[in-house]
């Protein structure tokens, strides 16, 4: 029974390890018409594996990580300070080519 178990182990730390994808289509149909379609797509391997391979979508997701809502408002705050200020870069760049050009007549 240790070596079902030690198996099973290593089995698991493996597929954690590099990651198993399952895929699957189920239809359902009735009198040859199909009405629904469910495509499943199943990716099974650790946290460190997942984020290697760029999936990483939990960690801005509000169900997961309630955090992920503060880091968007931080996000939305950032853009919107961003624009404030290239509009003040704008303005005041203008400023100075009239100033300029005032100066030049």
């Amino acid at each position: 029974m240790d070596n079902r178990s030690g198996s099973l182990a290593d089995t698991l730390e493996r597929v954690l390890d590099k990651g198993v994808v399952i895929v699957g289509d189920i239809a359902v149909c009735v009198v040859d018409i199909e009405l629904l379609t469910l495509r499943v797509r199943l990716f099974i391997a650790s946290a460190q594996t997942a984020r290697e391979m760029g999936m990483d979508w939990w960690t801005n997701d509000p169900f997961f990580t309630p955090k992920a809502v503060e880091r968007a408002d931080e996000t939305n705050e950032l853009a919107r300070q961003n624009a404030a200020l290239r509009d003040r870069v704008a303005e005041l760049e203008r400023t100075v080519r009239r100033t300029a050009e005032e100066e030049r007549r």
